[in-house]
């Protein structure tokens, strides 16, 4: 397989984190090009860092060369309350990012939504993923990947409480979601992003979504 360039969106958020350093240590990808708001302090030979955010994508798209897209932005209602400005943070800024890209020869895009996304439903957040999905799909890049993971476990930076309690739930609950409620099972926010950099490596289908149990196949499989 040939050395590919991947552009990452969302590298300072928790699991972008986790697909910065799967990226970097890929022997696969020969680049990995970041755009963050800050940086981040980290180093490295394949490593481009790039300053920006949605205003400012635009003027640096002929930076933004890569084979491989990976999109894990999102918010909290907490962090973000303003419906319009958590909709241009979900919405917005992952269709612009990977339709910039696209301009520039990208060729697939690996997405991170949410179980349950769906662009009709009358519930903001979930529409929101469902919305994104949609306009992400009709960009028609050679792949579109899209994955919901349900409860994302791991531990955090930031401060959770409410969301610490719901993994110890979940944490209990995931053996008994079996059949039909496999999808809902946590899943580590590593395991995420370890699946998106597997399946990137071996693209078939045009558009596929993975949910916990095709997640899971890759990962045992890889």
């Amino acid at each position: 397989m040939e050395p590919r360039n991947a552009i990452l969106f969302g590298a300072s958020g928790f699991i972008g984190s986790f697909l910065l350093e799967e990226l970097l240590n890929d022997p696969t990808y020969e680049q990995v090009t970041i755009v963050v708001r800050k940086d981040l302090g980290v180093t490295h030979t394949k490593l481009k860092t790039l300053i920006g955010d949605f205003n400012s994508l635009p003027a640096m798209r002929s930076d933004l060369i890569g084979d491989d897209v990976f999109i894990a932005l999102g918010t909290t209602r907490k962090n973000t309350p303003d419906e319009k400005i958590y909709y241009q943070v979900d919405h917005d800024y992952p269709v612009r990012a990977a339709k910039l890209a696209k301009q520039n020869g990208a060729k697939s895009v690996f997405v991170v939504t949410a179980i349950g996304a769906n662009a009709n439903s009358s519930v903001f957040y979930v529409r929101t993923k469902g919305e994104t999905e949609r306009d992400v799909i009709a960009l028609n890049m050679d792949h579109t990947y899209i994955f919901r993971p349900s409860m994302i476990m791991g531990n955090r930076k930031e401060n959770r409480p409410m969301e610490k309690t719901f993994m110890s739930i979940f944490s209990v609950v995931n053996p008994l979601l079996v059949g039909p409620m496999k999808k809902f099972k946590g899943i580590e926010g590593a395991d995420v992003a370890r699946a998106m950099v597997v399946a990137a490596k071996h693209p078939k289908e045009k558009v596929k979504i993975y949910e916990w149990q095709e997640m899971n196949s890759l990962l045992t499989s890889s």
